[in-house]
C-alpha cells in the first residue's frame, strides 16, 4: 500500500505521534525513512484539513530535537565501542567509510555538522551519536540541534504543505510524485555519500596507493 494511502486511514493524534517518533528514532541512530514519513504527512495535511501542519511541523521538530539528545547522550557514554557494535549491526550505515565521511564531517565543520546534518540523509543518523563520541561541547550540539530540527523539520512541513495547498487538485491525481522525488533525491545522496564515504575511509587508513614515479631510462 502507498505510504499516502495508509496515512490518509490514520487519525490526526496518530500522524502527529507517527511522524514525531519516526523522526526521534531517525535522530538517535536508527535507520528509519523519517523524511519520506514527514514529506508524505504533510502532503497529506495540504489535502485533508484534519491535520494541524503547524502541530504536524512541531512534532517533527521536537522528535528531531529530542532524538539528536538521546543520540548525543548515548554517545558520549557508549564511546567507540559503541561505533564498533552499531559497524556490526548495521554494516550499510554504520560502517568503516561511513563513519570516516562522518568524522571528516564534524572535523572540518564542527558544530555546523550537526545543523546541515540534518538535511542529509546519512549524517542525520550520525550526527547525535557521533557528536557524542567526539565529545562535543553539549551547549554547542543543543544551539546546532535546536536550530536544525526547526529549520529541516518545519521548513520541509511548510514547503511540501504550501505545494500541495497551491496545486491540491493536480496533487489529488499525481500525489505519488512527491513521494516518489523524495526517494529518487534520497537514494541518489545516498549513493553519493557512500562513493565519497568509502574514498574517505581509504585516505584515512593510507590504503589509496601513491602514485608510481615516472620511470625515466638509464643512459647507454
Amino acid at each position: 500500500m502507498h505510504v499516502q494511502e495508509w496515512l490518509e486511514t490514520v487519525p490526526a493524534v496518530s500522524i502527529y505521534l507517527l511522524v514525531g517518533v519516526v523522526i526521534g528514532l531517525e535522530s538517535l541512530g536508527i535507520p528509519l525513512p523519517g523524511e519520506i514519513i514527514l514529506v508524505s504527512s504533510a502532503l497529506l495535511a495540504s489535502q485533508h484539513g484534519d491535520i494541524d501542519p503547524v502541530v504536524l511541523g512541531a512534532c517533527a521538530s521536537a522528535g528531531a530535537i529530542i532524538g539528536d539528545s538521546i543520540g548525543y547522550a548515548i554517545g558520549r557514554k557508549g564511546g567507540r565501542p559503541l561505533l564498533a557494535w552499531l559497524g556490526g549491526k548495521f554494516p550499510k550505515h554504520f560502517g568503516a567509510p561511513q563513519i570516516a565521511l562522518a568524522e571528516r564531517s564534524f572535523e572540518k565543520w564542527g558544530m555546523w555538522a550537526v545543523f546541515f546534518g540534518r538535511f542529509v540523509a546519512l549524517l542525520r543518523i550520525f550526527a547525535g551519536p557521533l557528536a557524542g563520541v567526539l565529545r562535543m561541547p553539549y551547549w554547542k550540539f543543543l544551539i546546532a540541534n535546536v536550530l536544525g530540527g526547526i529549520v529541516w523539520a518545519g521548513g520541509t512541513t511548510a514547503v511540501i504543505y504550501s505545494v500541495g495547498v497551491v496545486a491540491e487538485a493536480w496533487l489529488k491525481r499525481f500525489s505519488w510524485l512527491g513521494l516518489l522525488a523524495a526517494v529518487l533525491i534520497g537514494v541518489v545522496s545516498m549513493l553519493v555519500l557512500k562513493n565519497r564515504a568509502k574514498k574517505a575511509a581509504e585516505q584515512a587508513e593510507g590504503t589509496v596507493p601513491a602514485p608510481e614515479p615516472d620511470v625515466v631510462p638509464a643512459a647507454d
